[in-house]
């Protein structure tokens, strides 16, 4: 079983969202339809822009915490080392 570390973003350079999953298509589909209750719909961060796949969840657990206690611009850098023009990876992964 795989599991995810994934960064959504609101628009290029926009509110940020860091979180965890053992499903990717399905909870990214989620924030994208506004399914998620909380941060994300309340600030629509829909549009996934970063992710890294585990086989150990506790090594995934581990990842998103230091993600998300780094700074934003790390996050940021992050971000346009593998997606440099923000595209939303969604449809890429969802095919």
């Amino acid at each position: 079983m795989a599991f995810w570390v994934y960064m959504l973003a609101s628009k290029p350079g926009g509110t940020l969202y860091v979180g965890v999953t053992s499903d990717l298509i399905r909870r990214a589909c989620e924030h994208r339809n506004g399914l998620a209750a909380g941060f994300t719909r309340r600030y629509g961060v829909r549009r996934l822009v970063y992710f890294e796949q585990y086989d150990d969840p506790a090594t995934a657990i581990q990842r998103e915490k230091n993600i998300k206690h780094r700074s934003r611009e790390w996050k940021i850098d992050l971000i346009l080392a593998s997606n440099p023009d923000w595209r939303d990876l969604y449809d890429e992964i969802a095919s």
